[in-house]
């Protein structure tokens, strides 16, 4: 932000500083009213009156050489830098004014959101894998500071925050206590671990998912807070493998990921009407495992044979 300020005025001094040029190299063509002499005081009056107005009248050019250089020089560059004292209030004052207020109109209405802190190529993946399973744009909302993945993920159509994961005003700003999920994926390992840290501290009850690239470091963001921790490497690594024991066993992975394929894997709370009932005979999909009082159990281990209240079913099924 600053850069960019910096940047309008030295191009607003430099455009000034022609329009100076061009009137002390010629001074000869103006005419001051009032003592009849020209000097670089006047010169510097009448250039900055010149840019930012119309003149007083009190120093006017007579030579049709002065005349035509305020036509054809000064006069655009007094557009010029009006234009740009016009973009910058514009960009410094109004949008930050019109984007804090249009925040804290999307704030009051974040509940059961999904914020994902960082939108590079993962993060951008999951909110693009997250509208083609259904959720609306309108529900994610991403954290980020580079200005083109903020671009990016506005134009599909998710709320953005220009800030600082790692920060608590940042992550308090998105209500990330009333979030239904948080997705971290900041390209570093250290950073992406903070903001889990951090998130963890302010949401303790949400699930928390981080893209974790050395397995050195997936213990340390399970230490964090992390509910899930994804490391790409090895899920491709798992992919390879699978492809040596059989040519269809990789794509049914990736069909199980991939929101376009056949089937799909889904985590839900056992119902009422199957409290009792063994995992095989659920009728919404294929049972793999549940989890009970924070322990696994797979379709081939005898606690899956009778489902009890609060158990949670991981479970394959169509699209």
């Amino acid at each position: 932000m600053w850069l960019s300020l910096l940047w309008r005025v030295l191009l607003a001094l430099a455009l000034i500083a022609v329009a100076l040029a061009g009137h002390w190299f010629d001074r000869d063509g103006l005419r001051d009213n009032i003592d009849g002499a020209i000097s670089f005081v006047d010169v510097l009056y009448f250039t900055m009156i010149t840019v930012t107005t119309v003149g007083y009248g009190d120093i006017v050019p007579v030579t049709d050489q002065a005349r035509m250089f305020d036509t054809f020089v000064v006069t655009p560059v007094r557009l010029f830098v009006w234009l740009i004292f016009l973009g910058t209030a514009y960009e410094f004052l109004f949008k930050h004014v019109w984007e804090r207020w249009r925040m804290s109109v999307i704030q009051s209405k974040l509940r059961g959101h999904v914020v994902v802190a960082g939108y590079g190529t993962s993060g951008a993946e999951a909110v693009s894998e997250l509208v083609r399973r259904g959720t609306d744009p309108a529900e994610i909302v991403v954290i980020d500071g580079h200005d083109q993945s903020l671009a990016a993920a506005e134009a599909i159509g998710a709320n953005i925050i220009d800030g600082d994961a790692t920060r608590n005003a940042t992550l308090e700003a998105v209500q990330v206590a009333r979030a239904r999920a948080i997705l971290v994926s900041a390209g570093r390992d250290d950073t992406s671990i903070l903001i889990v840290l951090t998130a963890r501290r302010l949401a303790p009850d949400v699930p928390i998912s981080v893209v974790i690239r050395s397995e050195d470091n997936e213990a340390l963001a399970r230490q964090a807070g992390a509910d899930t921790v994804i490391n790409p490497a090895s899920f491709a690594g798992m992919l390879l493998a699978g492809s040596t024991h059989g040519p269809h066993i990789a794509d049914y992975m990736a069909d199980l990921a991939n929101a376009g394929g056949q089937v799909s894997l889904r985590e839900r709370t056992v119902t009422a009407q199957e409290v009792g009932k063994s995992l095989s005979a659920i009728s919404t999909g294929l049972g793999l495992r549940i989890y009970r009082a924070g322990a696994c159990h797979g379709f081939w281990e005898p606690e899956v044979a009778r489902l009890e209240a609060g158990d949670l079913i991981v479970e394959v099924v169509p699209r």
